[in-house]
């Protein structure tokens, strides 16, 4: 009997050039990015303030699955433990994304702010997911995280929820001798 592959991505999978596993990261990216400005139109003026909001804190939701990265089959992770992504780390990685976005706050010239900065921003982030063979984006070098298919069929990728003041593996490790 032939043993179905599962649908999400491995590891390998995610790392292996030509894979169209790079698009679907914009993708993911792509669609938060439409639901902050989907917030922000609907709730305008306030909604401008939700959608950075919206933004700066979604790659911590759900374990480090933001909404489009849910659909897409990844999440984020840190590079230092391996742990999902905390809301501090979430703010820094979408920093080059949230700053031009908060622009939108001033009238008129807010729009000519927000155009100036997205589009080079944008247009790094998007070089760098397909041209670094790290696979990371902007705002992974900043935040010092990565992104990994989620795939519940491994182990090493399965999510654990640790209470806060527990510490990570790695630091049992170092600071233990094990």
């Amino acid at each position: 009997m032939k043993k179905e592959s599962p649908s999400y991505l491995s590891k390998h999978d995610l790392y292996r050039k030509g894979n169209p596993a790079r698009m679907m990261r914009v993708i993911a990216k792509g669609i938060d990015v439409m639901i902050a400005f989907l917030i922000a139109f609907v709730l305008y003026p306030w909604g401008i303030l939700l959608g950075v909001l919206f933004l700066s804190i979604i790659d911590a939701a759900n374990y480090g699955e933001s909404i489009g990265k849910r659909i897409m089959g990844f999440r984020v992770v840190s590079l230092k433990d391996g742990s999902p992504c905390q809301i501090k780390a979430s703010f820094i990685r979408n920093l080059p994304l949230t700053v031009p976005f908060f622009c939108l706050i001033v009238p008129g010239l807010g729009w000519v702010l927000f155009i100036f900065l997205i589009i080079p921003l944008v247009a790094m982030e998007i070089y760098l997911i397909f041209k670094l063979d790290s696979f990371h984006r902007l705002g992974d070098v900043l935040a010092d995280t990565t992104v990994v298919a989620n795939d519940p069929h491994r182990e090493d990728l399965q999510k654990k929820q640790k209470d806060w003041a527990q510490p990570s593996d790695a630091f049992t490790r170092t600071h233990h001798g094990q």
